[in-house]
């Protein structure tokens, strides 16, 4: 974990509903559920921030890294929330930071660390980062300086 208070400021958050068959034979979400969490918050972000629906065909994001640590379990009838924060911006990609926020133990549940890639599904490779999509994560992220 990283020692940089700047990553824990998150400005998005994004509710989770546990449903029954994330439930494994523990009593807890199983790990694999975990990184769809992840992937529910980073879309919601993206969304959200970006204010329009992402186009893979022409330019989207797409993960080239990801790791998840896990801290504790959550059981079916905890209340979570994903938090989400691009914390780097290069050319043609960016890092992000998510955590799963446990809000009925009031403890993290999980971290993710991602790399993502801005890419052209029509060119077959990866391009900049559109500038309006930087001047946009840059607004919403205050905190964040390049």
């Amino acid at each position: 974990m990283s020692s940089n208070p700047k990553l824990h400021k998150f400005f998005h958050r994004t509710p989770i509903q546990i449903r029954f068959n994330d439930i494994d034979q523990l009593s807890h979400v199983t790990n694999s559920v975990y990184q769809q969490y992840f992937d529910l918050g980073r879309l919601k972000y993206f969304t959200e921030v970006l204010q329009e629906k992402m186009n893979w065909e022409i330019e989207g994001l797409v993960l080239a890294s990801i790791t998840i640590d896990y801290l504790i379990p959550i059981r079916m009838w905890d209340n979570i929330e994903v938090l989400s924060k691009v914390y780097e911006i290069g050319n043609k990609s960016l890092k992000m930071r998510q955590e799963i926020f446990n809000n009925t133990t009031g403890e993290v549940a999980a971290v993710s660390k991602a790399v993502m890639v801005c890419f052209s599904n029509a060119a077959g490779k990866s391009i900049p980062i559109p500038h309006r999509w930087r001047e946009l994560i840059l607004s919403f992220e205050k905190d964040l300086q390049l």
